[in-house]
């Protein structure tokens, strides 16, 4: 049980104020800089707008970091290896936040938020902030406010934000349009399923590391990086001035993690000495505008009081084959901008 004593210094961090948020957040405190990303995730309405204030705060004042995408299909090692990386961020006197996205049952919008229990190492780093965030079925491969958490870890004053998507093949598209660079990690032997890899998340691609390449894998590992490195050369290129590479990789002794983390650093010098990162941040930004946006206007249409009276009606005609979906559709339309 709390006592009476500790639960008042406590109580200043139930329900802090905007100011008290966004100056935590300023001054490095990693549990102001958790509640506020709380808040931004948060679906209750009386959130939503001290939400909007600390992200307006925060927009203003923030520092541009190395932003990371890190996908790769299950089992690839995307958490193991961002230790590995995390690790080696951090011994050249950089601070990392990871966002680490989590899968979440469609079933029950349950997520496991298991990668702090993964990556033991890195967690117990003051240099490091590690932030599971189930995806809540989103398609995108990352969560509705990824975004809005990358910008959060950057007003902290975060280096390197990394973001750890899921792993669901080509809805991790939308990850390309919050990030600067997109790692995709592989497994040797998976040459042979190129065909089944879907051509999108190819094409955001950066660069490649093949994991797990230590021990018996070493040959396959190099056949696959054959593989890859012909089928990147069919691809389009994603920018002019940056050449795509395959590397290879192992978490467990260290093998290719400085080069991969070589290559990063390179990208980000070519991408400023052509401005390209300017603009990327400009298309972010306006991604992210649109992306609200819709979210929204969405909000706004389902909770109209005409759409929520002739849902339900809509729906069983739709189900009973009265009405098409479409004109079910064009109906809660009609409903929804008779307030126009």
């Amino acid at each position: 049980m709390i006592s009476s004593h500790l639960h008042g210094k406590l109580k200043p961090y139930h329900n802090p104020d905007v100011d008290t948020v966004v100056s935590g957040i300023m001054n490095g405190d990693r549990h102001m800089l958790s509640r506020a990303i709380t808040l931004i995730e948060s679906q209750k309405p009386e959130h939503e707008q001290k939400a909007h204030e600390i992200l307006d705060r925060c927009l203003s004042k923030k520092k541009s970091a190395l932003r990371i995408g890190i996908t790769g299909s299950p089992g690839a090692g995307k958490s193991t290896f961002i230790e590995a990386i995390g690790e080696l961020i951090i011994s050249q006197g950089l601070t990392l936040a990871v966002l680490a996205i989590d899968p979440s049952s469609r079933q029950s919008k349950g997520s496991i938020l298991g990668d702090k229990a993964r990556m033991e190492r890195l967690t117990g780093k003051k240099e490091a902030f590690i932030r599971p965030t189930a995806s809540s079925g989103y398609l995108g491969g990352t969560s509705p406010k990824t975004h809005e958490a990358i910008v959060l870890c950057e007003a902290a004053g975060y280096d390197v934000v990394i973001v750890e998507t899921v792993g669901v093949g080509q809805s991790e598209v939308l990850v390309d349009t919050m990030v600067d660079f997109i790692l995709l990690l592989m497994l040797p032997g998976s040459g042979d399923e190129l065909q089944g890899i879907k051509r999108g998340i190819m094409e955001i691609a950066d660069s490649i590391a093949i994991t797990k390449t230590d021990g018996d894998q070493s040959g396959i590992a190099g056949i696959s990086r054959a593989e890859f490195e012909a089928a990147l050369r069919m691809m389009p290129v994603k920018h002019i001035a940056w050449h795509r590479e395959v590397m290879l990789t192992s978490a467990l002794t260290g093998k290719g993690i400085t080069e991969v983390w070589q290559n990063i650093t390179d990208f980000f010098a070519v991408m400023r000495e052509n401005d390209t990162l300017e603009k990327r941040r400009r298309e972010q930004l306006k991604s992210l505008l649109y992306t609200v946006l819709e979210e929204m206007l969405k909000k706004e249409f389902f909770s109209h009081p005409d759409v929520v009276d002739a849902k339900a009606t809509i729906e069983q005609k739709v189900l009973s084959s009265e009405i098409s979906p479409f004109s079910g559709a064009k109906t809660l339309i009609e409903a929804f901008s008779r307030r126009l």
